[in-house]
């Protein structure tokens, strides 16, 4: 009764278990560094959160798009940056009606810049909003 011989079944056996055993006692793996980097954190205020939130809400409304129709809460509006956007999508359909719809849009972008700025980002008024604990 001797050793049996080695078939080469067992052989790619063993050798993936020692691989794997050395594998895991390399330590960790250091992360790829070759791919895009991580884009650092911005610090966004209240005012340029206001205007992204409105100048966007604001030109699908013009536009009529399929989303338009939500209400404030839905769109992530305040009660005050609700009626910036009211004002501003009145405004800007009467420079649609005068200028086209170009001029209209750029209209939406600096009146909504000027009003959140203005306003402080126009958080304070909405019924839901509690200040940080």
């Amino acid at each position: 009764m001797g050793t049996k011989p080695h078939t080469p079944a067992r052989y790619a056996a063993c050798t993936l278990l020692v691989a794997l055993v050395a594998a895991g006692c390399a330590g960790p793996v250091a992360p790829d560094r070759s791919g895009s980097p991580t884009p650092a954190p911005q610090n966004t205020s209240p005012a340029e959160i206001c205007t992204s939130l409105i100048s966007y809400w604001a030109k699908e409304t013009l536009k009529g798009s399929k989303w338009s129709g939500l209400d404030w809460e839905q769109k992530g509006l305040s009660n005050e940056q609700y009626a910036i956007h009211e004002e501003i999508v009145a405004a800007a359909r009467a420079e649609e009606t005068r200028q086209g719809r170009d001029k209209a849009l750029l209209l939406i972008d600096r009146e909504a810049k000027r009003k959140c700025t203005a306003q402080n980002g126009a958080t304070g008024s909405s019924e839901n909003w509690r200040p940080p604990s």
